[in-house]
């Protein structure tokens, strides 16, 4: 099929219901340069309507154009033209996997990954924002890592998309008859039609969740008290720094987001303070229900996906209202008190001084404790315990058939050796059998399956291990450079230490 006597499609790339998007050579270029074509029909068959998106048509691919000109991680338009009542734009063919191709390849991303990709892709935000433009449909489908030079690129922007969805309404006037948007990666006040910049935010930490935990949006739960996603228990390890910035970018309301791109990139490369330092995540039994999404036939159904023993939830805002109610229950206690014993002036200073305090928030503590399932209880006092129990002594076998227990997980689970080199400050404390975990834990990370049965049963219980290749199959380039340097300083610290659990 030739386009515009010009373009000579190679074959189809998707379809939906604004169209069709196909891959093509430009026959006109020496170098038969290849495009991608996408073909977009408005979904009201009426005159008048073919005018207002002829006109709207032209001027939001001024927009494409100039934003394309002056960033190299949006794809340029070459051209637009229309034909038989359908418009086309012709586009960058950008060579490389989008993140969801990825994703389907690895199951998930490690955090420095995901990381660099958002470090990528915020500063393009920020210029799209600076144009007083909105994406309005981030997600994994829409950002595509190029081959020569590992960049994210942002692609499909939504407003042409939204030009074919105007309709006239009873009044004779044009109106929009869609929502842009994915559900599940789509903000609240998107889904209502009014989208922000910060919506473009939302979706992209809707988006990190993806990738570091290969959970799709509806495949989540939710608090059922707080209303927020529970997904830290799928990503074992991240950092504090990442869970925070990931969490306040995906809250409910956009007052209470990042408010800019710039903001978030720059909490993303800093000892950026989480939403409320009052809050902390503790592991404990969550009984809830999948959140519910109006979805399209063609999106994916939500499942009801089977909660893990170790669920990661916060210590919710109700908690804090009861500490403020406490509080005023006791404020209402001195006054009575205080007046009958009739020193009213003490009673006034006491009264005075508690209100002032009662808007602060009490820090909890963090339970290390366990509790059953399907039960979350909140203890009056929560002891706070600074003491990391390392496992018992054990005496080191000769064979591995003289191990007769499964090591228990430490609390630490190494994934900070993916993103600094290790010191002898980090090894010094461990015993041979943390360091034996320690060290396998970075070929774990990447699906390493394990001779050593003991090993392998550890890492199974593991909930960020996901198991894929055999030994003799492992790539030899998953590895950063960090991490092999960490692996050959902790092997080489246990020879020179005899802290060897396993035999080589």
């Amino acid at each position: 099929m030739l386009l515009n006597n010009r373009y000579q499609v190679l074959q189809t790339l998707g379809s939906g219901g604004f169209g069709e998007t196909f891959l093509a050579e430009d026959t006109q270029m020496p170098s038969l340069r290849r495009c991608v074509i996408k073909q977009l029909k408005p979904i009201a068959s009426n005159p008048q309507v073919y005018q207002l998106v002829q006109e709207r048509f032209g001027r939001e691919a001024a927009v494409l154009e100039k934003l394309g000109e002056n960033n190299d991680q949006i794809p340029s338009l070459y051209a637009y033209f229309q034909f038989k009542e359908r418009f086309y734009l012709v586009q960058e063919y950008v060579e490389g996997e989008t993140l969801t191709t990825i994703i389907q390849k690895q199951e998930f991303l490690p955090e420095n990954e995901v990381r660099e990709i958002l470090a990528s892709l915020l500063p393009v935000l920020e210029y799209v924002h600076n144009q007083k433009i909105i994406h309005r449909d981030i997600k994994p489908e829409n950002i595509i890592l190029r081959h020569r030079d590992n960049k994210a690129v942002l692609i499909d922007f939504g407003a042409v998309r939204e030009i074919m969805g105007t309709v006239i309404n009873s009044q004779g006037n044009a109106a929009r008859s869609i929502i842009i948007g994915t559900p599940g990666y789509m903000s609240s006040e998107q889904a209502a039609g009014r989208p922000v910049y910060s919506s473009d935010l939302y979706s992209l930490g809707m988006t990190a969740i993806y990738l570091l935990t290969g959970k799709k949006p509806q495949e989540l739960q939710v608090n059922p008290i707080t209303g927020e996603l529970i997904w830290h228990n799928y990503a074992a390890g991240i950092s504090p720094v990442m869970i925070g910035v990931i969490d306040k970018v995906t809250q409910y309301h956009p007052r209470d987001r990042f408010s800019t791109a710039g903001e978030m990139l720059q909490a993303l490369e800093s000892d950026f303070v989480p939403l409320d330092p009052t809050v902390h995540y503790v592991r404990e039994p969550v009984d809830t229900q999948p959140p519910s999404f109006a979805v399209s036939s063609s999106s994916v159904s939500p499942n009801i996906v089977k909660q893990d023993l170790f669920s990661t939830t916060n210590i919710s805002s109700t908690n804090k209202s009861d500490v403020g109610e406490s509080k005023k229950n006791l404020i209402l206690g001195l006054v009575i008190g205080s007046s009958i014993l009739g020193v009213f002036i003490g009673a006034s200073v006491i009264v005075g001084f508690m209100l002032n305090r009662s808007s602060q928030v009490v820090e909890p503590k963090i339970s290390t404790s366990i509790q059953q399932p399907n039960k979350i209880q909140q203890p009056d006092t929560i002891q706070q315990s600074n003491t990391i129990q390392q496992p018992d002594t054990i005496q080191k076998p000769n064979t591995e058939s003289q191990i007769s227990e499964t090591p228990k997980p430490p609390i630490d689970n190494y994934s900070w050796l993916s993103q600094r080199l290790a010191k002898n400050a980090d090894l010094d404390d461990k015993s041979a059998l943390d360091l034996d975990i320690m060290r396998n834990s970075v070929f774990a990370r990447h699906g390493y399956r394990f001779k050593t049965i003991k090993l392998q049963e550890y890492f199974d219980k593991q909930p960020w291990y996901k198991p894929k290749y055999l030994p003799q199959d492992f790539p030899d380039n998953l590895l950063s450079d960090i991490e092999i340097q960490n692996v050959e300083f902790i092997a080489k610290y246990q020879d020179s230490n005899n802290k060897r659990y396993f035999p080589k």
